[in-house]
């Protein structure tokens, strides 16, 4: 079936509808936190009967745009439902690192205001129909990454949490019996935003704590290796960022591995 790209304007709720491959359906969705209006993207495969498993994907620092857009696509392929999330309110973008950075600075540093949007985010999810609110897990890149994991270091009720070339200094450290989720980091193994030191600590702290984690190391891949479009970004702004097809493809399958070991068959 060929992929149906009109679009169609819908309710506030929900101003864009796509089929993006056979079953496959997009939604572009708003929710709030608070006053702050927060601009997702709900996948979500429309032919599975029932409820499945439920993934937020957490943006790069460049915030929610159409690469976050694609995991969730990926992920309800797979058979669960996901939603892109919005951690920078109405949707925001930065096409500069120095934009990109503010953005993500500001969230780390009111990380109270991180937790209040990803919680949003999180019941935004659970509430879908398609959802399982019992069985939840959150993936990020980037700055996405540095989130997801903070949400397992505070002990979100999440049963899985994957980062992607993301930061692995903690905003809070992991504390023995708190975290609830299995963890998977997936980690170029020349990125150069991740000194060795910030590796040690992060699994010192998770052995520490206890955690059932798995650390993939992928040689020759840099920072945002994961991303396509990470070299043309590497190259104008020149900073140390490469797409790796290879560590892009095994880092996905450590996810796909870590998402049926939690939640079985979706």
């Amino acid at each position: 079936m060929a992929a149906l790209v009109t679009l169609v304007s819908g309710s506030a709720l929900g101003t864009a509808m796509v089929p993006l491959q056979a079953e496959v359906i997009g939604k572009e969705v708003s929710y709030s936190d608070g006053e702050t209006t927060l601009k997702g993207y709900l996948a979500f495969d429309s032919a599975i009967e029932g409820k499945r498993p439920a993934v937020l994907v957490v943006h790069e620092w460049w915030g929610h745009n159409d690469y976050a857009r694609k995991r969730a696509e990926m992920l309800a392929e797979l058979g669960y439902v996901a939603l892109a999330v919005d951690m920078y309110g109405d949707g925001k973008t930065a096409d500069h690192p120095k934009d990109a950075g503010a953005f993500a600075g500001e969230v780390m540093k009111n990380i109270e205001t991180g937790e209040a949007r990803f919680d949003a985010a999180l019941k935004f999810l659970t509430e879908q129909p398609q959802a399982d609110g019992k069985k939840t897990a959150a993936i990020g890149y980037c700055f996405g990454g540095a989130i997801a994991l903070h949400m397992a270091r505070v002990g979100k009720d999440l049963d899985a949490v994957a980062s992607f070339h993301g930061t692995l200094a903690p905003q809070t450290s992991a504390e023995e019996g708190k975290v609830k989720a299995r963890v998977l980091v997936c980690h170029g193994a020349d990125d150069s935003f991740i000194p060795q030191e910030q590796i040690d600590a992060f699994q010192r702290e998770m052995n520490d704590a206890g955690v059932d984690y798995q650390f993939e190391s992928y040689p020759g891949a840099v920072h945002g290796f994961s991303n396509p479009g990470a070299t043309a970004l590497g190259e104008k702004f020149g900073i140390n960022l490469a797409y790796n097809a290879e560590a892009d493809a095994k880092s996905w399958e450590a996810l796909k591995k870590l998402l049926k070991d939690v939640f079985g068959a979706p």
